[in-house]
């Protein structure tokens, strides 16, 4: 299930983000019950049962009769709760993972909640969301609770017409006592495990609504269109990357639809457009994370798809939206991408060493769980600090300076014009004009339904209408690709 989760390409695990970490949370824990109780339970249904019912047969054939004609009260009713109960288990988990979807977008956006002092605003939909699924989980047990005294009291009342019969007949003489002993004791026998099916049917429900979305996760990764298997010539360094009409497919046409550029060593690229144009899209494509459904991305001269992906990786430097943090100590999250040299020049680069000096241990603070907690602002700052302590010749940087205040976005600004100095290539995604005044040549993204596709121009910024413009609204002789 993780392994299929993982190898989805990053616009197909978008949408499915909440199902993969329900069911590979709580989800997968309720096949458990349904492997090792009701399998089991239904395996000594079909051996134990009608084994029981033959020797009881051998002994007394009138309670065997009785046993055959009450033994099949207990499947139709397991029916027909099964009828009644037919979609439960598919609802309470969509449940689940609505309040788990709500809960974690909430504590994603706490700090800004808070920021903007609206911390309690979601207390009412998170509480009603609380109550739904407790209702709903309490139908269930009811329902439950119900199916098994009714299994129960068939099972019952079946034995009590064995027994009875069984009386009967030793009073009047009609049968000897050993086999109406072996009869009675056996009799209840054959009722448990049909009884022991019954009881655990719901949570076997539970399991296989699991199961159904885990498979469903597996098949759409199977089916899902991959990135063809990476070449084996080696990553050329220091080499011209060139996007030729890049289009990537979505639910709604193409994000990006045709972006073209070429980011050169030494220059700073920013693709810049609006919300959902695909600007993230782009950076995951010369990843190689995402291949392009049109157009192609290549690196000195060699398509990406061509390239090892190993050698590739090992260029490149990438800051995503939500940088993510491992279990572990301050210098181990820097030192993720290789050695660094200078720590300390690295933080200070991305204005990390504010925060540095608050922490109570400096590089060797633990982060996680068992360790210290830092704020949205800085664990971008931490990210940002391992992106420009690497010595990758690629630096690909998704808002980088996203919660960060005027002071450090300026500090920032001026790491990654010295890293372009040094002739790295430099590759921003941006919205503010600040870093959009850095660049070198800027990269309008558009998507479907725009008016025109993605230009290029050196140190201006296209308007809409497809021309680049200079920043004192001349228009420049800007390449398009």
């Amino acid at each position: 299930m993780l392994d299929s989760a993982t190898s989805l390409p990053p616009r197909s695990l978008d949408p499915r983000r909440d199902d993969v970490a329900t069911v590979l949370t709580r989800g997968l824990d309720a096949l458990g019950p349904y492997l090792t109780g009701y399998l089991p339970s239904l395996v000594l249904a079909c051996t134990l049962t009608p084994l029981t019912w033959i020797v009881i047969l051998v002994h007394d054939p009138t309670s065997a009769w009785i046993v055959l004609v009450t033994l099949p009260l207990i499947p139709v009713f397991m029916i027909l709760i099964g009828l009644l109960t037919k979609g439960r288990s598919v609802r309470t988990l969509a449940a689940m993972t609505t309040l788990s979807s709500r809960m974690l977008d909430l504590l994603a956006g706490l700090p800004t909640l808070r920021a903007l002092g609206r911390e309690r605003g979601p207390d009412k939909r998170v509480r009603e969301l609380g109550e739904h699924h407790r209702t709903t989980t309490m139908s269930a047990l009811r329902i439950a609770f119900l199916s098994s005294m009714v299994l129960e009291l068939l099972a019952t009342l079946s034995v009590a017409l064995v027994a009875v019969s069984i009386g009967l007949r030793l009073v009047y003489g009609g049968m000897d006592l050993t086999p109406g002993i072996i009869a009675l004791v056996l009799a209840p026998e054959v009722y448990l495990p049909l009884r022991m099916v019954g009881q655990r049917f719901h949570a076997a429900e539970d399991g296989i609504a699991a199961a159904n979305r885990a498979f469903g996760i597996i098949d759409e990764a199977r089916a899902a269109p991959r990135v063809r298997d990476a070449g084996t010539t080696a990553a050329p360094p220091r080499a011209t990357i060139v996007l030729t009409d890049v289009a990537i497919a979505t639910r709604h046409g193409f994000a990006p639809d045709g972006v073209s550029a070429r980011l050169r060593p030494g220059h700073i690229t920013v693709f810049t457009g609006a919300n959902g144009s695909g600007k993230s899209t782009v950076l995951q494509a010369i990843l190689g994370l995402t291949e392009p459904d049109r157009g192609s991305v290549t690196v000195g001269g060699v398509a990406l798809a061509d390239l090892d992906r190993e050698s590739w990786w090992h260029e490149v430097a990438w800051l995503p939206q939500r940088p993510a943090l491992v279990p572990g100590t301050v210098r181990e999250n820097v030192e993720a991408m290789g050695p660094v040299d200078d720590l300390d020049s690295a933080a200070a680069a991305a204005g990390f060493d504010d925060v540095l000096r608050e922490l109570p241990e400096g590089w060797d603070t633990m982060l996680g769980s068992e360790g210290v907690g830092l704020s949205l602002g800085q664990r971008q700052r931490l990210a940002l600090t391992r992106v420009l302590a690497s010595p990758k010749q690629v630096l690909l940087l998704d808002e980088p300076t996203a919660h960060l205040d005027d002071e450090s976005e300026r500090v920032v600004l001026d790491a990654v014009r010295e890293r372009a100095a040094q002739g790295r290539t430099i590759v921003l995604v941006a919205h503010r004009p600040s870093l959009v005044a850095v660049a070198d040549v800027v990269v309008v993204v558009r998507s479907t339904g725009d008016e025109s596709d993605g230009a290029e121009s050196d140190g201006a910024e296209s308007d809409g209408d497809g021309q680049p413009h200079g920043p004192n609204g001349q228009e420049s002789q800007g390449e398009s690709w």
